[in-house]
């Protein structure tokens, strides 16, 4: 029987992922020392972990997208990184053919712990381009939470793996050299350094920090603590600072860009070294350490990892003969779960950064004094509504409460609930107010393990001047931000162009809508929370929409300050290397004409029939159909149709409402196998994953469930789409959900079978495309018959 890695090996060579030319000795080679070895494990039957393919979009990515030995939203995420230097194209990139160094931080606007094994004559004083080390992917092999490479400079080859806040290290070096381990403590990373420090605490263990400077987007420093400990005793012990080595002897060596290497005595076995961290202070990573890694056994901790991947990934299995759509879907699972950070401690300790100093802040503990839940760092919920939202509400609604509990604690800490925190505090990344159908949906879901009364106050505020609608994109001052144009939106209904303010995105039309929305989230939270004036106040709000609505040329239309109608208006910008249309956030008019997720029948009543909005949006898809619904990189502002980001993500949902589902489903289908189907470094998220944005995205559309309105509804619904498999299983949380299980039971499932025949909710005919949350949680089965050609009469 062959072996069920070096059928995946094959599979990934059948379908490009790999070349086959110099690949049979990487099969060879890492075969027999995984059988030597027993990392990841070989002899036993294929599991979710195994299908993922961590380097699918590494060719084109940002800093926090790739991480190998990495835990479900690890504080650790250590990989190797090929480019530093910035937040695009760094980190991890595929096609490169030199690693700088191994860091243990690939986080949203964080980095840090940057370490590289080496032998012969030290120069880590003179930077890593002197030191670094070629590679090849032959010598390489990754999994989830698992990392091999080897070093051709110096014949070391390099194990990583973790748990949730340690990474662990096993160096394999050439018998007859001196081991040697670099601290590039005080090195760029995704930015710069502006101070660090290594002590040496005894011959086992060393100690130290470095501060990340503020960024543009991050706009205070942010220090990582660490403890490294190794498995035999250090013989050396030296350091440098601004390029100049240290003379004399010491245990410490600290400044700008300071940093440190240790040597060892020659030895045949795997040296190896594990570093925990904190954001807290040396001793909260002296404590995870302590807490988390104790023992020396590298192959139980990456056996461990493996099984926590497994139970994370086997909450949705699926079932099919199309490995390729498995591997995907794996693959987008996995990055669901994977980049918006923890940034607490094992004992629920973490970094308060709001105010002018960081302070020190617990989660709420049980009545055992254990954590309740962990304190997250994360990129912009932006269009979480569409992804996360959803796949997290239905598979991972602990992960739901998290988040929660995360937001409010911030808005107790610092005075806002955020839409996208960077080192315990406020980046005001993107717009608007994300959060709102993020908490809409987690409590009209039953995901309610948070202070609902103090959430509610945060949000409320964030909707009026005071709040974070105050701030466009970046604009950090807490005091005189305008950016936003909340007060605008509060008096006129609308944000116009040309609004006061320093930050970026001040994209007035897009604001609009987007607030509506939110608005619209609000009111149906204040509906389940029996806030009748505040639902009466939000839902009237909810229709602000219709003030940017151009009826002489069926688009949104921004306005000028004055109130009228910008000139030249164009639903899609003809001119390359146009970032965002005027008015319209990373997107086009013609995109944000369909963002009204919370009235779609309002929406196609404007158009003036279904027949007239159904025929406008199937121009759309047509037309963007040649570029396979994408923009260009860097150019949103000439895309009809753009699944490489967020607002164009529910357009496709959209036809449902205006009487054609089959519409629905075949642009869903031919959206996900144009964008979502491949898995190859050059092509599997083009260019930004978004944190586990995008790959929620793909995850949905391959099981057939979104939901248009973000989950927020107060009886929140699914909509169905023709699943890519014979069978999904959606386990349900018992803490959460009183069923056991939710089945999608497809018949006649394939390549061209994309339309729905008929549909049977748990036996019973079922005629709408929609069905609700609450039977869902029951558990039960979905069974749907599908066909190549439309069924136009069921759904209506």
């Amino acid at each position: 029987m062959i072996h069920h890695h070096l059928r995946k090996v094959i599979f990934l060579i059948a379908i490009g992922f790999i070349s086959l030319a110099g690949y049979g000795q990487k099969v060879l080679k890492a075969d027999k020392a995984l059988t030597l070895q027993s990392v990841w494990p070989t002899n036993q039957k294929v599991t979710p972990a195994d299908w993922v393919v961590p380097q699918s979009g590494t060719a084109l990515c940002r800093w926090f997208f790739f991480n190998s030995a990495c835990r479900p939203f690890g504080m650790v995420n250590l990989s190797p990184d090929t480019r530093t230097g910035g937040d695009w194209e760094n980190g991890y990139l595929y096609n490169d053919t030199k690693i700088r160094c191994f860091s243990h931080v690939h986080g949203w606007q964080l980095y840090g712990v940057a370490v590289m094994p080496f032998t012969g004559s030290p120069k880590g004083h003179l930077g890593m381009s002197s030191y670094q080390s070629t590679f090849s992917h032959a010598d390489e092999e990754v999994h989830p939470g698992y990392h091999k490479v080897k070093l051709q400079t110096y014949d070391i080859t390099v194990e990583l793996t973790s748990t949730m806040r340690v990474g662990m290290h096993r160096y394999t070096f050439p018998a007859d050299s001196i081991p040697g381990i670099y601290f590039d403590l005080g090195a760029t990373l995704m930015d710069t350094i502006s101070f660090s420090s290594v002590k040496k605490i005894n011959d086992t263990e060393i100690e130290g920090c470095a501060v990340m400077a503020p960024t543009s987007r991050r706009p205070k420093p942010f220090t990582v603590y660490f403890v490294a400990q190794f498995n035999r005793p250090i013989t050396q012990f030296s350091g440098w600072i601004k390029g100049k080595l240290k003379d004399g002897s010491f245990n410490e060596v600290a400044g700008k860009d300071a940093g440190a290497w240790v040597r060892f005595q020659k030895d045949k076995s795997p040296l190896l070294m594990k570093v925990a961290i904190s954001y807290t202070g040396v001793e909260g990573a002296r404590n995870n350490m302590r807490g988390e890694l104790a023992h020396w056994d590298f192959n139980r901790v990456v056996n461990e990892s493996r099984n926590e991947w497994n139970q994370s990934l086997s909450n949705i299995t699926v079932e099919t003969a199309d490995n390729k759509v498995k591997t995907r879907f794996y693959t987008d699972l996995w990055h669901s779960l994977l980049g918006r950070r923890v940034i607490s401690d094992l004992d629920g300790s973490y970094p308060d950064n709001t105010g002018n100093a960081t302070l020190i802040k617990h989660v709420r503990l049980d009545s055992n004094g254990k954590p309740l839940f962990n304190h997250h760092n994360f990129d912009a919920l932006w269009g979480a509504h569409w992804s996360i939202n959803l796949l997290w509400s239905m598979a991972y609604p602990k992960v739901m409460d998290e988040f929660c509990n995360t937001m409010v604690d911030m808005y107790r800490d610092g005075g806002l609930i955020p839409r996208g925190p960077s080192g315990g505090n406020y980046t005001y990344v993107m717009i608007g107010d994300p959060a709102a159908s993020f908490f809409a949906a987690a409590y009209n879901k039953g995901i309610r393990n948070w202070n609902v009364e103090k959430a509610w106050e945060g949000l409320r505020k964030n909707a009026f001047t005071g709040g974070i609608r105050d701030h466009a994109g970046y604009e950090h001052s807490r005091n005189e931000a305008e950016g936003g144009g909340i007060k605008y939106y509060v008096e006129r209904g609308y944000v116009p162009e040309g609004i006061e303010g320093k930050g970026m995105h001040k994209d007035g039309a897009s604001m609009t809508l987007e607030y509506a929305y939110q608005d619209w989230c609000l009111a149906e939270l204040a509906i389940s929370l029996n806030k009748t004036d505040d639902a009466k106040l939000f839902h009237q709000r909810a229709l602000n929409y219709r003030n940017i609505w151009d009826s002489t040329i069926n688009y949104m239309h921004p306005r000028n300050l004055d109130g009228s109608w910008i000139a030249n208006f164009q639903p899609v910008v003809s001119k390359e290397k146009t970032f965002s249309a005027l008015g319209f956030c990373e997107a086009t008019g013609a995109i944000y004409t369909h963002y009204v997720p919370q009235d779609p029948y309002g929406l196609i009543k404007l158009f003036g029939s279904k027949t007239k909005y159904v025929e406008a949006l199937n121009s759309q898809f047509e037309k963007a159909q040649k570029n396979r619904f994408v923009a260009p990189i860097g150019n949103h502002a000439m895309a009809w149709v753009d699944y490489g980001n967020q607002p164009s993500t529910g357009m496709a949902q959209m036809f449902n409402y205006a009487g054609a589902p089959w519409l629905t489903q075949k642009w869903t289908r031919l959206v996900r196998d144009s964008v979502f189907s491949d898995i190859t470094p050059a092509h599997g998220y083009h260019g930004d994953e978004d944190q586990g944005m995008m790959g929620s995205v793909a995850a949905l559309m391959a099981i057939g469930l979104t939901d248009e309105q973000g989950g927020a509804a107060q009886k929140p619904t699914y909509q169905i789409t023709a699943p890519l498999f014979d069978k999904v299983t959606i386990k349900l949380d018992p803490a959460y959900y009183p069923g056991k299980t939710f089945t999608i039971i497809t018949h006649n499932a394939g390549p061209e079978n994309i339309y729905i025949q008929s549909a049977k909710l748990n036996g019973k005919p079922l005629n709408t495309f929609w069905f609700y949350h609450s039977d869902f949680v029951k558990g039960g089965t979905l069974e749907l018959v599908l066909g190549s050609e439309p069924n136009k009469q069921w759904g209506l």
